[in-house]
């Protein structure tokens, strides 16, 4: 059973279905794009696989999941300098070129599915850390991401406790209509 992302062209806002269920999902500030570029906002279109899923321990227990599943730790970051050879890699902090920490004092990387995105082979400049995390809600619901996938914390638990080391997540575009 995969899990499906819709949104309009343009819409920051889309919805995921999964195992006959939907949910408001956040995506990145500039919407689906078709050609991923590092730092343009953009969430990509495409099938990904889900890596695994990273969680912080002094916030959360392990979530019932069947990905394999690690606790994140104060050092953990993740490279977003496409002139590095870690390029869209895990790194330990500080790491000498750009890195996004992992370890935020928001709750958004509490829960972390690393999307298998430009990650086989990495092209530099392609986009990195595109995750599927936590959302933050903005109040006009679901706020922007720069280029993830985002569920609110019960929703992302329900979604973690179905999903299984094959499922997919497949990002597409919904008809304008």
């Amino acid at each position: 059973m995969d899990i499906h992302i819709t949104a309009r062209p343009g819409h920051r806002q889309g919805i995921l279905h999964f195992g006959g269920e939907s949910f408001p999902c956040a995506l990145g500030r500039s919407g689906i794009v078709i050609d991923k570029r590092e730092g343009d906002g953009g969430t990509p279109v495409g099938s990904f696989a889900l890596r695994e899923l990273f969680f912080r321990p002094d916030r959360l227990t392990k979530p019932a999941t069947a990905l394999a599943s690690k606790p994140i730790a104060p050092d953990d970051g993740w490279c977003d300098a496409p002139e590095d050879l870690a390029y869209n890699r895990p790194v330990r902090l500080p790491y000498p070129a750009s890195a996004e920490t992992l370890w935020r004092e928001d709750h958004l990387y509490d829960l972390i599915v690393p999307l298998g995105y430009n990650d086989d082979p990495v092209k530099p400049g392609a986009g990195s850390a595109i995750f599927f995390h936590l959302a933050k809600d903005d109040g006009d619901g679901l706020a922007a991401t720069e280029g993830c996938v985002a569920l609110r914390l019960t929703d992302m638990l329900h979604v973690l406790a179905r999903i299984t080391p094959e499922t997919r997540m497949t990002v597409e575009l919904a008809s304008a209509a």
